[in-house]
């Protein structure tokens, strides 16, 4: 760390077991200083990981916390010893679920007391969200933050694609289909536009974030115009520990003969089902990949993931009405050739081809030239996006580096 200090923007990024963070020098380009995480929050082997942005070896070390307060509090004693020579002029936060929030907006008792009122519409995240925010208002209390809302690039869905059909009455209650990861499509769209220019943006593209939680959106003109996730993140592909989409008469069943609780349901959905739940080992895929020749529940739910992948591309495509570019990203789409070759396989008959060795090497561009459409894998970023969009909202200057 230089010995002048710096002006800084914190993000928080808070999951249901974790919290990602990364502090930006404000400057252009946003210079990351410091990325981290603490994972496993909840389950008493609660984990810090970070790494400074120049050096490679990333550190990690457990931490005595059992929830997002005590991790948040844990999280600023440790920044304010690690980064002395600081000063945090802004923090902002990803919330998953802004309803009918179409951008960024600065936290105020307000908005927050509105995050508390729909927090039964995201039991998984915007409780956690919420926490973190007030840990973080009362240590910095004259630090502006701001609130990112993953809901907001899909607000542009059209109404048919938005619609559950289920009676007026709930529909008028705020339950739709909302979409998420949008802070990750935003940034990967913004990326492309830099790498291919604002009309090749306008074409018709299909994103695949694929990681521990996974989704497909189809994008349009520069707009979202449909996604796999819906009400709750839950939805939509299969991920790693998330159902997806299942029948409602599931609900129904095990709720009524198997007896489980709302409550039950909803922790099998989340975390008991998905890759977990097929292979029985794991819901990593990187895991599922190494044991698949030896263990056939393994090789399912590979195929399975895949499958499902290769059904939302194909459905994508139709909402389009055609498809000029694919886009991997996430944890699976950047580093598993074998996934991306798997799911190229079951879209053929879209014209697309992708080069064996390119893919291999996960080169930016992995389709061949007669290809019908480009193929990508454009790592993504969601800590960046929320960095620039808090810069944005709070109109906080940026020095020229």
């Amino acid at each position: 760390m230089d010995s002048l200090p710096r002006n800084c923007l914190l993000t928080i990024n808070g999951g249901s077991s974790s919290i990602k963070y990364a502090l930006y020098e404000i400057k252009d380009p946003l210079n990351q200083l410091l990325s981290g995480e603490i994972e496993d929050i909840g389950n008493g082997k609660a984990k810090l990981h970070f790494i400074h942005s120049k050096g490679e070896q990333k550190n990690h070390f457990n931490i005595p916390v059992s929830n997002h307060t005590e991790a948040a509090e844990w999280l600023v004693t440790w920044l304010e010893k690690e980064t002395e020579f600081i000063n945090i002029k802004a923090i902002g936060h990803r919330i998953v679920q802004g309803m009918e929030h179409t951008s960024p907006e600065k936290i105020t008792d307000e908005l927050l007391k509105e995050l508390k009122a729909i927090s039964a519409y995201d039991p998984e995240h915007l409780p956690a969200e919420i926490k973190l925010i007030e840990v973080f208002r009362k240590h910095y209390p004259a630090v502006a933050q701001a609130a990112c809302f993953d809901t907001s690039f899909h607000t542009t869905m059209p109404n048919v694609a938005k619609l559950v059909p289920i009676p007026q009455k709930y529909r008028d209650k705020g339950i739709k289909r909302y979409g998420f990861h949008g802070l990750s499509y935003a940034y990967i769209l913004e990326e492309f536009e830099r790498m291919e220019g604002a009309e090749k943006a306008k074409e018709k593209i299909i994103i695949a974030h694929l990681g521990s939680g996974a989704s497909l959106v189809a994008i349009k003109n520069g707009k979202s115009k449909d996604t796999t996730m819906g009400f709750t993140p839950s939805s939509g592909l299969t991920m790693s520990t998330r159902t997806g989409d299942i029948d409602p008469g599931v609900a129904w069943h095990l709720q009524k003969f198997e007896k489980l609780t709302p409550t039950e349901f909803n922790q099998m959905v989340n975390h008991e089902s998905g890759l977990l739940a097929i292979s029985e080992t794991s819901g990593d895929m990187k895991k599922l990949l190494e044991i698949q020749h030896k263990d056939k529940r393994a090789a399912e739910a590979i195929d399975f993931f895949c499958y499902q992948c290769i059904k939302w591309i194909g459905a994508f495509a139709a909402v389009l009405g055609g498809l000029d570019t694919l886009i991997f990203s996430g944890g699976i789409g950047e580093h598993s050739p074998e996934i991306r070759d798997k799911i190229i396989k079951g879209i053929k008959f879209l014209g697309i081809e992708i080069c064996t060795l390119k893919n291999l090497k996960n080169e930016a561009i992995i389709s061949t030239a007669i290809s019908k459409a480009t193929v990508r894998v454009i790592k993504t970023n969601e800590e960046l996006m929320i960095a620039k969009l808090v810069c944005d909202v709070l109109n906080i200057p940026i020095r020229k580096a």
